[in-house]
């Protein structure tokens, strides 16, 4: 094999206005991270040396890649290893730097993060953008002891890009995120039309999704949870908590699907409301029945270590004619029963709440 890769390099040079240098691969593949090897061909006949440099260039940028001498000079002929970079995947080109040299195109897999490599995974083909949901956002109109709205806003933005940065050269950083979620109670029935409570929720956390077959859960995420009222004095509430989210999926028949995602959660700092874990518990339990996205029910249970607690159903109908801009809608229906619909009154029982209204994100 190595005397027809040079025996072509030599055809190119007798048949072109070729380059002093040619380069070339036995496999054309290589895998970011580890080592791969080149054959360099010195066409003017200068002596190859121990060391080369090579410029790596991918769609996001270019690097340089020093390359080792793997045995002796053959017949104006050498081969070399070098070491892929981390976070180099798909086409890349190559060629030598300082050097008036060919341009070799190869494929590069891209490496598996930590846990995948733990796990025999392989990464995906699915792209989420750096920006994207992360609770239910929707708004409801209720007429229970007044008329009252409800409404929700949630996003989560990945701080590291696979493509760029330390993310590039430690992909399992693109796991780390940013999460923010504000839930707000609007007394509509009041003179000033004044909000009852609103919660902030920012959060720090690492988020991991399988792409094998042998891992017992589909999906995983861990971090920090702030949630306040934004109030002083005695109305005032907040919480700390840490928490873990572990997710499985079942897939059923007709495209339908089957979500549980308990997240478990414990109080670092709670002196506003000392007694929150006898309404809230320590864990909400999350169910999520998703009919092929043309309806969607999901409920949230709590319970307290008093035995009180809560339960949220909500359901989700997509109304096809219903568009927010680019953004496809649902007609929304919730249901609110137990303690602490908000984080004021997380220990006071209301009547239960009947909404209806729209979703953007079900």
């Amino acid at each position: 094999m190595r005397a027809l890769l040079v025996l072509l390099a030599f055809y190119a040079v007798s048949s072109l206005a070729a380059p002093d240098w040619i380069i070339a691969s036995q496999s054309g593949r290589a895998a970011a991270g580890d080592a791969f090897e080149l054959i360099v061909v010195s066409a003017a006949g200068a002596p190859l040396p121990e060391e080369l440099q090579l410029r790596v260039k991918s769609e996001l940028d270019e690097r340089v890649v020093p390359l080792h001498a793997a045995g002796p000079e053959l017949n104006r002929s050498r081969s070399y290893v070098g070491a892929m970079p981390p976070g180099v995947g798909g086409t890349v080109t190559l060629e030598l730097a300082g050097r008036s040299s060919s341009v070799l195109v190869l494929v590069v897999a891209p490496r598996a993060d930590v846990v995948q490599s733990l796990t025999g995974a392989r990464p995906g083909v699915e792209y989420e953008p750096p920006l994207s949901e992360n609770d239910p956002m929707y708004f409801v109109l209720g007429a229970r002891e007044g008329y009252s709205a409800r409404f929700q806003l949630s996003f989560k933005y990945r701080l590291f890009d696979t493509g760029s940065g330390f993310g590039r050269d430690q992909p399992w950083l693109s796991g780390f995120y940013f999460g923010y979620t504000q839930n707000s109670l609007w007394d509509l029935s009041s003179q000033s039309k004044a909000f009852r409570d609103t919660s902030y929720r920012p959060a720090v956390f690492w988020k991991w999704d399988r792409r094998d077959d042998k891992t017992f859960v589909d999906s995983f995420r861990a971090g920090l949870e702030h949630e306040s009222n934004g109030r002083d004095g005695p109305r005032s509430r907040s919480i700390n908590i840490a928490f873990a989210r572990p997710e499985w999926h079942w897939k059923l028949a007709n495209g339908h699907q089957l979500q549980f995602t308990p997240k478990v959660y414990r109080y670092l700092e709670r002196d506003e409301n000392p007694d929150i874990q006898h309404y809230r518990g320590h864990v909400d339990w999350r169910l999520r029945y998703d009919a092929a996205g043309d309806w969607i029910a999901t409920a949230v249970a709590r319970r307290g270590t008093m035995g009180k607690g809560s339960f949220l159903l909500d359901l989700s109908r997509r109304a096809r004619d219903l568009r927010f801009g680019p953004v496809g809608g649902y007609f929304h229906v919730q249901y609110f029963t137990g303690y602490g619909e908000d984080i004021l009154d997380y220990n006071v029982r209301r009547r239960s709440q009947l909404r209806l209204g729209f979703a953007i994100v079900p």
